[in-house]
């Protein structure tokens, strides 16, 4: 029978000190095609549905997962093999010391709170998109990163391999501290919006025995169990998501605020084209949307499915393409050429661990990430509330609306908290 040899005694041992008849498992060694213990990074997987299970691998990699739904987990243990361990409550897990990476590919209303209490708890995180369900609880997780030095990646599109030319002449300071850059990032499609609109007339239903329907609420407001709102239709509703904004949003929004150099800052104004009023409980169609910054430059996403496009689509479309807004005086262009390059994003999430910087990671890291989001939530809110959003992106408070304030903060469920 093969013994599992525990990484703390292989490395203080050798194999040397162990019986000829032990047999030494293969993965223990290196070589090609294997990661000895001291260079692997160990994970758990919170969330185990149709996206979780894309981050679920073979024993020794994941070595805990764990799913209010007892159907998912078992299927996750399945996945796992090995001595992986299952659990109904994602607290144990972070109790654990041989794990250095806890994914969270849960719905939305938990990634931030899990993303808070596995930094406090000294773990590494990966998280799926978006960061968060409501503003303030994304700069909690932003913060909560930083104060306990975790390193943090959101699974969306990748950032650039490489810095293009827009986004060397807006972050070089070519055009001057003060200059109006007035540039321009349009993206259309594959947001999935009517497919991730909700169902307006649901009714409860009992709970299936095996899911706790209790623990899989956590922090998201109470609504009725019905299946059309749990796992994959998670996201069609405003107490547990945003919709295909927020849900392909976040991918979408990657490569604009890259190019832009807009990671770390918001939006000051964002406009909306979407129907009204919204339903309070289930997310509806929307056709367009506009968001501004305090330079001028913007990002205009357009969904494809409802109302009509911008009056200057054409336009705006023409500037992306060419950045043409963007005019370089000989002189600028001259300077332009003395600006190094930045090095750009060409780290795996392992190798950021591995460093412990995530600056340059191929993910955006909390702040880009919740920058990305952060956008995606204020359209979201002038969806729900009718007019247009317009954003202190410092204090991060929408500036005189306390109705589209009360949505920046958002709900949460006691005893859940930030």
């Amino acid at each position: 029978m093969t013994k599992q040899i525990p990484r703390r005694d292989f490395i203080t041992k050798g194999v040397g000190a162990f019986s000829v008849f032990t047999i030494v498992p293969r993965y223990v060694l290196g070589g090609p095609g294997y990661t000895p213990p001291s260079e692997m990074v160990t994970r758990a997987v919170i969330g185990t549905g149709r996206q979780g299970m894309s981050h679920v691998t073979d024993y020794p990699k994941t070595l805990a997962v764990c799913d209010v739904d007892k159907n998912h987990l078992a299927a996750a243990l399945r996945k796992a093999g090995g001595k992986c361990d299952g659990y109904s409550d994602f607290r144990y897990i972070l109790d654990r010391k041989d794990i250095d990476v806890i994914h969270i590919p849960t719905p939305p209303h938990w990634h931030s709170l899990i993303t808070i209490m596995a930094a406090q708890a000294g773990k590494d995180i990966f998280s799926e998109k978006p960061m968060s369900r409501f503003i303030k609880e994304g700069r909690a997780a932003v913060e909560a990163v930083k104060r306990y030095g975790a390193v943090f990646a959101v699974n969306s599109q990748h950032r650039p391999n490489k810095v293009d030319r827009l986004r060397k002449i807006i972050t070089s300071g070519v055009l001057g501290q003060d200059a109006r850059i007035d540039a321009e990032q349009h993206v259309k499609g594959w947001f999935s919006v009517k497919r991730k609109c909700g169902l307006t007339n649901l009714k409860p239903e009992p709970i299936p025995p095996e899911l706790d329907y209790e623990m899989w609420l956590g922090p998201a407001p109470f609504r009725p169990y019905n299946k059309k709102r749990v796992h994959y239709n998670f996201r069609c509703y405003w107490n547990t998501a945003g919709g295909g904004m927020l849900d392909r949003g976040q991918h979408q929004m990657v490569k604009p605020l890259y190019r832009l150099g807009k990671e770390h800052t918001s939006p000051v104004k964002v406009e909306v084209n979407a129907p009204w009023p919204a339903h309070p409980d289930a997310v509806t169609m929307w056709g367009w949307v506009k968001i501004t910054y305090a330079d001028g430059s913007r990002i205009v996403l357009e969904s494809g499915e409802w109302g009509e496009p911008l009056p200057d689509m054409t336009k705006i479309k023409e500037g992306t393409k060419q950045y043409e807004n963007v005019k370089l005086t000989p002189e600028q262009e001259e300077q332009l050429k003395d600006v190094p390059d930045e090095r750009s994003a060409t780290d795996s999430f392992e190798d950021a661990v591995k460093s412990r910087d995530d600056t340059y990671c191929r993910q955006p890291n909390a702040e880009a990430a919740h920058r990305g989001s952060t956008a995606l939530h204020l359209a979201n809110i002038a969806i729900r509330t009718g007019r247009t959003v317009h954003f202190d992106p410092v204090a991060e408070e929408i500036i005189g609306d306390d109705e589209q304030n009360r949505y920046v903060h958002g709900p949460m469920r006691a005893p859940w908290h930030i």
